[in-house]
């Protein structure tokens, strides 16, 4: 479902993306070219600052927001998500936040008032809150990171880890063309 926030702002989606028909995109979201957005996922960019703004939620070329993911900002804050950035099933991305390029984001896993810069990987169930996570970092499942995290403790991405995000973003990619395809059967 596409619609309106309350301020009247529409999605503006490009026409190679797919948007599952159960998906929900309210608002000022931008969504780039080739993006899959998966069944029950919700986009949301509908809250206002104090001065009745509203920043986009952007969902870079070549990503992908699996099931059940919600994206949504507090308080009319931007959310901006990379190019060939996988979520996976039922994270919750909470802006303000930035995830840069070419990062997987793992099962269940919630980022908040972070930015999480490109090539890293959070694995499933894992906390990224009100930390700037550099280039290349690895955040194991369940692991929480926040402002208190010691980050030369953290592990950097390693080639197997790197090859699963790299091989999530094809098989998105894929799904996106076919189910273009067919688009029109449902």
């Amino acid at each position: 479902m596409i619609r309106k926030n309350p301020r009247g702002d529409l999605p503006r989606i490009h026409p190679s993306a797919f948007i599952d028909p159960t998906a929900i995109l309210c608002g000022l979201v931008i969504v780039e070219e080739n993006v899959f957005i998966g069944p029950y996922a919700v986009i949301r960019a509908d809250e206002m600052g104090a001065q009745g703004q509203i920043d986009p939620i952007v969902i870079g070329a070549h990503s992908n927001i699996q099931d059940g993911v919600v994206i949504h900002s507090k308080s009319g804050a931007a959310v901006t998500i990379g190019q060939r950035t996988s979520i996976a099933h039922r994270a919750i991305v909470h802006g303000p936040c930035t995830v840069g390029d070419s990062v997987f984001i793992g099962f269940n896993s919630v980022l908040f008032n972070c930015t999480v810069e490109d090539g890293c990987v959070v694995r499933y169930n894992a906390v990224v809150d009100g930390v700037h996570l550099p280039p290349g970092f690895y955040v194991r499942s369940t692991e929480r990171i926040g402002p208190d995290t010691d980050l030369v403790a953290l592990p950097q991405v390693s080639a197997d880890a790197s090859e699963f995000s790299e091989d999530v973003a094809r098989t998105n990619n894929e799904l996106v063309r076919g189910y273009k395809s067919i688009q029109n059967e449902f």
